[in-house]
């Protein structure tokens, strides 16, 4: 639908009710009827987004069984820069078809590599059509693609070749653009700087010019705004306004840690704009997505969120401003060179931005509103990495800045493993420290609020099942919170409010907080959009996009009727559970942990907790029995909080398995256990009690340190290949517990429409 044009599901729906292809209106010429099929006069490009950023040791094997994340679409009047475009949009760390790493491979193993399946195979295709040493045709029979394609990528990288080795002149230049490289890759190639391509470019009047996509190949005027760019071409199909407009940067490819949850946040932004009178332009680079649509903005611009894209994008329409809040990392990520090459940036600041995120800058903050958070360091090499981690004790968490859905964040147990993680997980250099905390074991507690810079509206605050250290995307959140004293919110109302005003924010503020022995310290603030929005927004009724647009383009909450503070809670729970695709992935430890691995989320609603609950696990997926073998595997640190939690189990109709060390404890409580060996140990092997169908449920929780968690690694594996339940927190297990308390009784659940629940409905409480 969206390379086409031809709104495809739309036309079906209009068919199932009744209608002819003749008698439906082609809603792009708004002349042609449906019956005409698409004609298109350009190229467009379909790429998968995998998730091995996140899984580094999944195998990256591709076949029968999906498993990317999402997927980027760009189009282009040519494959090359189609698939250019595409390779710079997925945000992988590449603006062309170039892997650092494989430049320093030699030929004979470039060769073998080539014959693999696998996400990178292109980039090897890249690599080995540089160096000339294959043929085409030598390409083609080792890794069975198409010759076309392969003729298209040596295009690429003859050009690529010629830039590296004669003088840049302008007809190089105009070239390279025309083949569909970006300004970054041909600095890259000549030893340049961006800016000095982008001068040399302009300089030049080598621009790029804006086509429509209008489903006719020309045939027919179109009336819809939805355009892509092109190096290859001069006549502009852009129809710009002097109306005011503001440009909303989107979220791009769908990955875990930025979901569509981003996507609804720019929706929602683009409507508050044209609300307003304002028009909304949006950029977005993917084709799963409702921003994508092509009636939901003023004009849409399917291009890559790239400084360069973005800026030509700019030049063209002469905006007042761009919007980066909704468009999660990926817009903030760009918010500061924009801003250098003289746009406006709406909303907080990018200097408060960067308040938020750079470590030192954000203690001053904490000093100032005389809020506390756990003790940490921020270092740019490894030896500061280790003494800082001695003097804080361990265990510590160690995470990048600057990064969505905890990648590459850990938490490590002594030096050899935080050795491992500085040489594996990060690249630390002076412009990308790695932050160093103490860990601490607590609740955690998620607030998402919009601030004016003055006031602070607080829509509701989420209580996270499981403690600090699973990462919040993947933890079960609770509206409103469940367990927390009144001192605890008023609290985290008072250090919102504080924070909300000394980063002078203006639009969405989201802050995870960690409640322990009833004392509240900050984990993070992110001023922007966060995942947790979208539930929220739609559990308490508040239009928190639509508001903070509002915000973001100079009204106070006042003005819009907000008072300041915490948003009296509604009379019903909420409990957002993650979803996991675990059994897509092979060689993944679905263990959780503070790097983020769920791609998806269900929400649950009920005016009573267990019956939300019950909603939101059994819609997540989790299959959760009410008989057979419960197998119990838990580290040391974990059995004293066992006995309770097995007792609790023992009352249900389960038989009750355990490996050795956990057996004897649950033996010690009076309770029958059997015990098993782990893996290839005893008659009676766990692996073996899975594959056979013994087993209905595991609870496993990892022993402190990587290198001892292999036996646990392959139970979990077992567990997920079978399709059993495995629980890698207790308190998981807990809420399950409770779960089954809910099935045993056998209570009706209500069916009811999330209107009836916000605006009030039937008395069920």
């Amino acid at each position: 639908s969206k390379a086409t044009g031809y709104p495809i599901a739309k036309v079906s729906s209009k068919i199932a009710i009744g209608y002819t292809l003749d008698e439906i209106v082609n809603s792009v010429t708004k002349k042609t009827k449906a019956c005409f099929e698409p004609a298109i006069d350009y190229c467009v490009v379909k790429f998968p987004r995998w998730p091995f950023d996140k899984f580094v040791y999944a195998d990256h094997t591709l076949g029968t069984q999906m498993k990317a994340t999402g997927e980027v679409m760009s189009i282009d009047r040519s494959f090359e820069g189609a698939i250019l475009k595409a390779a710079r949009s997925l945000e992988i760390g590449v603006n062309r078809l170039y892997l650092e790493r494989f430049a320093d491979w030699d030929d004979e193993r470039l060769e073998k590599q080539l014959a693999l399946i696998n996400d990178e195979r292109i980039f090897v295709m890249a690599e080995v059509l540089r160096r000339g040493k294959l043929s085409v045709d030598d390409i083609s029979r080792i890794t069975k693609v198409d010759k076309w394609f392969i003729h298209k990528l040596k295009h690429i990288a003859d050009v690529e070749r010629q830039l590296a080795e004669e003088p840049l002149t302008p007809e190089l230049l105009a070239t390279a653009k025309w083949v569909g490289l970006a300004d970054v890759s041909i600095a890259e190639i000549t030893h340049k700087t961006r800016d000095e391509i982008r001068t040399m470019r302009r300089s030049n009047n080598i621009l790029p010019c804006y086509k429509m996509v209008d489903t006719c190949a020309a045939e027919f005027e179109a009336m819809t705004p939805y355009y892509y760019s092109t190096f290859r071409g001069t006549e502009d199909e852009v129809a710009v306004s002097n109306k005011k407009k503001v440009i909303v940067l989107g979220s791009g490819p769908i990955r875990i840690g930025q979901g569509v949850e981003f996507d609804y946040c720019s929706v929602h932004s683009v409507w508050a704009l044209r609300e307003m009178g304002i028009e909304a332009i949006i950029i977005n680079n993917n084709p799963e997505t409702v921003s994508t649509d092509f009636d939901i903005s003023d004009r849409l611009y399917f291009e890559p969120l790239t400084v360069e894209d973005v800026l030509n994008i700019a030049d063209k329409e002469k905006p007042d401003g761009i919007i980066v809040q909704f468009g999660g990392q990926t817009a903030i990520n760009l918010a500061a060179e924009l801003e250098r090459a003289g746009l406006h940036v709406y909303g907080t600041s990018v200097d408060d931005i960067d308040r938020s995120e750079d470590r030192e800058r954000f203690d001053e903050v904490l000093t100032e509103t005389e809020i506390s958070r756990p003790e940490g360091i921020s270092v740019t090499n490894l030896d500061d990495a280790v003494t800082g981690a001695a003097r804080i004790g361990y265990p510590v968490m160690v995470r990048p800045s600057y990064v969505l859905g905890g990648r590459a964040m850990e938490i490590v147990y002594n030096e050899e493993e935080l050795r491992d993680y500085m040489s594996r997980a990060v690249k630390v250099t002076p412009d990308h420290p790695v932050l160093v905390d103490r860990y601490m074991q607590g609740t955690e507690v998620e607030v998402d609020a919009i601030s004016d810079g003055v006031d602070v509206v607080i829509p509701g605050i989420m209580e996270h099942i499981e403690r600090a250290g699973v990462h919040s995307g993947d933890s079960i959140a609770v509206y409103p919170p469940q367990t927390l004293s009144a001192r605890v919110i008023y609290t985290i109302i008072d250090y919102t409010k504080r924070l909300a005003v000394a980063l002078h924010v203006k639009g969405l503020l989201n802050i995870q907080f960690v409640v322990a022995h009833d004392e509240v310290f900050i984990i993070e603030v992110n001023p922007r959009s966060s995942r947790t929005v979208p539930f929220l927004s739609k559990i308490t009724n508040v239009n928190m996009v639509h508001v903070a647009t509002q915000v973001a383009m100079g009204h106070t909450l006042k003005e819009l009727g907000f008072h300041s503070g915490l948003v009296p809670p509604r009379p019903y729970v909420a409990v957002k559970a993650p979803v996991f695709s675990f059994a897509k992935m092979t060689d993944v430890d679905i263990s959780l942990g503070p790097e983020m691995k769920s791609t998806g989320e269900v929400m649950g609603i009920d005016y009573h907790y267990a019956r939300a609950l019950y909603k939101a696990i059994v819609g997540s997926g989790l299959n959760v029995p009410t008989k057979g073998c419960l197998l119990f595997t838990v580290a040391d640190k974990d059995k004293d909080e066992l006995k309770q939690l097995a007792k609790a189990f023992s009352e249900f109709d389960f038989e009750i398995a355990a490996t050795e060390g956990t057996a004897k404890v649950i033996a010690s409580l009076g309770i029958d256990v059997e015990v098993v060996g782990k893996v290839h140990e005893r008659s009676t092997d766990i692996i073996e009690m899975i594959k056979s169908g013994r087993i209905s449920m595991v609870i496993n929780t990892l022993t402190q340190g990587k290198h001892s968690a292999r036996d646990g690694f392959k139970i979990r594996r077992a567990t997920v290949e079978h399709g059993i339940a495995c629980l890698t927190s207790l308190d998981t297990a807990w809420e399950v517990l409770r779960v089954l308390e809910f099935m045993q009784k056998r209570r009706l659940v209500y069916a009811l429409a999330l209107q009836d629940y916000v605006g009030g409905g039937d008395d069920l409480a």
